[in-house]
């Protein structure tokens, strides 16, 4: 471990690797709402925060979980899944009169295709405004999960056919 007068010891979030603060300071200073997406092995999580001194404010909130109610009983960290999680947020947003926002991945790796590119794809879909680049977004059938088998695809639709009902 290195000692001296110079050295000085990392904030205790960036040591655990959880925190990117110079990326965090620049979405905090950009002033919009941030579209603050986290994915673990068995779920996929959305939430639409703005910035308080007091800490952040969710202002909307979902999860993959939520999906069972609309009758997913598939996985709920796969690609079709994150796109459904992703259309269920926008369409919250949209109710609580989100228009726009900015991406938040934190310290995950983005890869393009991905479980994290494919709720982008989602909100997209329901109306939230959020920027990104050319090609990151998966195709189509991945979204729907042709990939993976016909009847997923079914499903996906049935499930989204369910969320503009409400």
């Amino acid at each position: 471990m290195a000692t001296g007068p110079r050295y000085n010891v990392a904030f205790r979030r960036r040591r655990e690797g959880r925190t990117d603060y110079y990326t965090r300071r620049k979405l905090l200073r950009g002033g919009e709402l941030r579209a603050v997406v986290r994915r673990s092995n068995k779920n996929v999580n959305i939430q639409f925060e703005e910035f308080g001194m007091g800490g952040d404010k969710v202002v909307v909130s979902a999860t993959s979980k939520e999906l069972s109610k609309y009758g997913w009983d598939k996985s709920c960290s796969n690609i079709p899944a994150a796109y459904l999680t992703g259309y269920l947020a926008g369409k919250k947003a949209i109710k609580e009169g989100i228009e726009y926002a900015i991406l938040d991945i934190g310290m995950q790796n983005p890869k393009r295709g991905g479980v994290l590119f494919a709720t982008v794809a989602g909100m997209s879909d329901a109306g939230v405004e959020i920027p990104f680049g050319e090609g990151v977004l998966p195709e189509e059938d991945r979204l729907n999960g042709a990939h993976i088998d016909e009847s997923i695809a079914a499903l996906v639709a049935a499930v989204k056919e369910k969320m503009e009902a409400e």
